[in-house]
Formats: structure tokens, C-alpha cells, sequence
């Protein structure tokens, strides 16, 4: 796993978001960015977390935060996962996964005693020229929007 770390350029990326929308990262030149990564759609962990940034929303925004959610799934599940809980930021679906492998954050993974490989639950808080500022490793899904934040 090559991860993007702190003073990383991130390489431009575009993919779909749940409405079918082409979404890059040109598209946020100038502007700060959160894009936060999730193993699944519609999953316990994946729900609170992604509540937690929709419900600190107005808050992320007034510190002058763009959001973008990050997940393999398809474009049906992200848009179910996206209606379900009116999320107010794009979740991209990134089947192909260039995102994914742009910021380095699939690999191995152990659940339940068995290995695979998976997407690892990371943020990651671009600043407006396209750098890493900062990248949390270690998500507390109900304290996410804190960690951004801090």
C-alpha cells in the first residue's frame, strides 16, 4: 500500500459521483478539500461515519471545507446510501478505482480473523493547491468531523 502522506501532491483524479456526475479534483482548485474513504456503502461503521461529517456540515463549510465520500460501490448504492440519509456532499463511486488507488488506501485488511484486501478507512484534508495537509489513519467514526477539524 503506497499511501499519499503529508506534503504529497494529490495526482488529479476524476470519477462518478451516485448521480452520475463526473467529479475531479480540478474541480476544487483553490479550495480547501475532505475526502474521506469507506470500506461500504450503508454499513454500520461507514453510516455513523458519513452522518457524523453530514451532520457537522455547516460547520465543515464555515471553516471553508469541500467534502467528497469515497467508496467502490456503484452508483445505485451510493445514490441509495446518499437519499437514505440526504447526505449534502457528493459520494463518489468508484468502482474502477482510481481514487482509490490515486491516494494509495487499498490493501490488506483483517476482520473477524480472515485477511483480504479492502479499502482502509482514511481521511484526507487537501489544502487549495492540491497537497496533503494532513491524513487521519485512525477514523473514530463518531468523532469525525473533530478530527478533521483538529
Amino acid at each position: 500500500m503506497n499511501t499519499l502522506k503529508v506534503g504529497d501532491k494529490v495526482p488529479e483524479f476524476s470519477s462518478k459521483d451516485q448521480d452520475g456526475n463526473t467529479i475531479s479534483l480540478n474541480d476544487y482548485k483553490g479550495e480547501k478539500l475532505v475526502v474521506f474513504f469507506y470500506p461500504r456503502a450503508n454499513t454500520p461503521t461507514c453510516t455513523v461515519e458519513a452522518c457524523n461529517i453530514n451532520d457537522n456540515y455547516a460547520k465543515l463549510q464555515s471553516e471553508g471545507y469541500k467534502i467528497l465520500g469515497v467508496s467502490e460501490d456503484t452508483e445505485k448504492k451510493q445514490s441509495n446510501f446518499s437519499k437514505k440519509f440526504g447526505f449534502q456532499y457528493p459520494l463518489l463511486a468508484d468502482v474502477d478505482h482510481t481514487v482509490i488507488d490515486a491516494f494509495g488506501v487499498w490493501g490488506p485488511k483483517k476482520f473477524m480473523g480472515r485477511e483480504f484486501d479492502g479499502i482502509h478507512r482514511m481521511t484526507f484534508i487537501i489544502d487549495e493547491n492540491g497537497v496533503v495537509e494532513k491524513v487521519i489513519d485512525k477514523v473514530k467514526a463518531k468523532e469525525h468531523t473533530s478530527q478533521i477539524l483538529n
